[in-house]
């Protein structure tokens, strides 16, 4: 048995004889007790609460004896509650629109047909889309554009399909009605875009890997 010294554990186990031994102590009088059973060949003595930096990687102590690390030196300052300001408000009464202008954010509107029109005019033209799973390569291009302008301009995650075809109908070929419909249903099933059902209405967002993406 490994000569460890300081606070040990010894732990022996037989399930067929039944015999489950633990005993924890000083090193020595643990080996005592051990020798005394008749266990030294068997079972398994580990190290407990003693200084890591006084142990070697095998588990077996230093010349160095171990010492108690003791509170550290500097905890801090003390807690001082009456520093935590304490707000009370009725449920319901907060206004987090006027919240967010007080702290300099502006709460998020949803883009017109029209600005989004104006916005998509002054985008460089893009590289048409590559892969083999895209049919008609500047369209999605474009409609990536768009959509790119709608989350991070706007903040919103999704427009509907009327806001798409009024804003971008000739950048997506023309499409307009079921066709438009159909174009983004195939861009769903790819897996580009999202579909949010809201209402009597359906609107698009792009996936988060996809907008991301290059080509």
């Amino acid at each position: 048995m490994q000569e460890l010294r300081g606070y040990v554990r010894y732990r022996f186990r037989s399930e067929e004889d039944d015999v489950d031994v633990l005993l924890e102590g000083e090193a020595d009088w643990v080996r005592s007790i051990v020798a005394e059973l008749g266990l030294r060949k068997v079972g398994w003595m580990m190290p407990m609460a003693v200084d890591s930096t006084n142990i070697s990687n095998s588990g077996l102590a230093a010349d160095i004896e171990s010492t108690p690390s003791g509170k550290p030196k500097d905890m801090g300052p003390e807690p001082d509650p009456s520093r935590i300001p304490v707000i009370r408000r009725p449920i319901g009464e907060l206004d987090l629109v006027a919240k967010l202008v007080e702290v300099g954010l502006e709460q998020p509107t949803r883009p017109t047909s029209d600005e989004l029109r104006d916005q998509l005019a002054e985008v460089e033209e893009p590289h048409p889309a590559q892969g083999p799973m895209v049919k008609d390569p500047m369209a999605e291009s474009w409609l990536k554009e768009l959509l790119r302008l709608v989350v991070r301009k706007h903040g919103e995650t999704a427009i509907s399909t009327e806001t798409i075809a009024l804003a971008a109908s000739d950048y997506l070929g023309d499409r307009e009605g079921l066709e438009l419909e159909l174009f983004l249903e195939s861009m769903f099933r790819a897996g580009k875009i999202v579909k949010v059902h809201g209402g009597g209405s359906t609107g698009w967002g792009p996936s988060p890997a996809w907008l991301a993406s290059g080509l």
